[in-house]
């Protein structure tokens, strides 16, 4: 990334002239003579208000990616039940994801921000600079009780931006020297900068990985996930990751519904995280909360018009979507893990191919 421009908090535009400044008075108030009233700066139509995370943040522009750089509030967050996912806890330096992904659930909480949480969660980068200190001190504190941590759940932790601000790191060493155990969860191969770390990590707390690949249909990657790394790519960084002794499983997030659920699409992509020796495969069907469902359902209606009412049906009643499907996916998924030996028995599966074979497309 490339440094375009950078403005400080509190930056705000010069003051008119005085001879271009307008007076603000009562309705009725006669007017004065010439020099005998003060004159005030009317901020009425002066403009849209700026996004609430302008006025709190150092702003830098990278390439065309906006980078708002703000203290870390907390460290550790609770991660929702609705998530689906197996940890209670999170840690993320970056919020908003450059990958752009029209599903991502994380859009959410750009509209708290003042931001759009469409157009602007790929190119507005909100980074937490001081998150790995933040970390250290709630680690410390006595009431924390060791838990396990999901590293980058509301932006991929090693998106582009982490190549100018190097903060996972940090984040690494200060959960190592806790003795904390985590897992780190990204779709980039930037994950394979920090293996030494990660290893180190290893000896002293259990350390793992989730590969987020819900789908290998790369023409659909191009689609819904326009900035991040092909499904073969991911793979590959999942098979790097357990032949140099850091567990990594697959993340089969999401399953989209009516467009990623066949049997021949599930199959293949369970086939291929064996083939990568994923320790595990985690299957979540598509969430659609406020923010991520308008993004969503405006690509479904451009893309798959006639899903449209099939979509309606499946989430009527909120962003997740029925019980029966959810179970039926899971039920799908967790016998064709079975089949082909993931967790349990992944070496019978990885023994049917040339371990000099490149890992297939589909």
């Amino acid at each position: 990334m490339r440094l375009d421009a950078t403005s400080r908090v509190g930056d705000q535009p010069p003051a008119p002239p005085r001879e271009q400044q307008q007076t603000v008075r009562e309705p009725g108030q006669p007017v004065p003579q010439s020099g005998q009233e003060s004159v005030q700066q009317s901020l009425v139509g002066e403009g849209p208000a700026r996004p609430r995370i302008e006025r709190q943040a150092v702003t830098r522009v990278f390439d065309g990616i906006t980078c708002y750089e703000v203290p870390a509030r907390a460290a550790l967050e609770r991660v929702p039940e609705a998530a689906e996912l197996p940890f209670a806890w999170g840690a993320s330096p970056y919020r908003g994801c450059e990958s752009g992904c029209g599903y991502c659930t994380a859009r959410r909480g750009h509209r708290y921000l003042g931001l759009d949480p469409g157009r602007d969660f790929s190119t507005k980068i909100v980074v937490k600079t001081d998150l790995a200190r933040r970390l250290r001190r709630e680690l410390d504190s006595p009431r924390w009780s060791g838990e396990p941590v999901a590293l980058g759940l509301t932006g991929d932790c090693y998106q582009p931006a982490e190549e100018i601000y190097r903060l996972m790191p940090g984040v690494i060493r200060a959960l190592a020297d806790a003795a904390n155990p985590f897992t780190v969860l990204t779709k980039s191969p930037l994950v394979l900068r920090d293996l030494d770390l990660l290893r180190d990590a290893a000896k002293v707390t259990q350390v793992g990985a989730l590969v987020s690949v819900g789908f290998v249909d790369d023409r659909l990657r191009r689609a819904v996930e326009p900035g991040a790394a092909t499904p073969q790519r991911r793979l590959e960084i999942c098979a790097t990751l357990n032949e140099t002794g850091i567990p990594c499983g697959v993340l089969m997030a999401p399953i989209l519904p009516l467009i990623t659920d066949s049997t021949d699409h599930l199959m293949a992509t369970v086939r291929r995280a064996a083939e990568a020796g994923a320790v595990s495969v985690t299957p979540v069907v598509l969430r659609l909360p406020p923010g991520a469902r308008e993004w969503y359902m405006g690509w479904l209606e451009r893309e798959h018009p006639g899903l449209v009412p099939r979509y309606q049906a499946l989430y009527g009643r909120g962003q997740v979507a029925e019980d029966g499907y959810r179970r039926r996916i899971a039920e799908q998924v967790r016998v064709l893990a079975e089949t082909y030996g993931i967790g349990r028995d992944a070496r019978r599966w990885r023994r049917r191919r040339s371990p000099t074979r490149q890992l297939a497309l589909v």
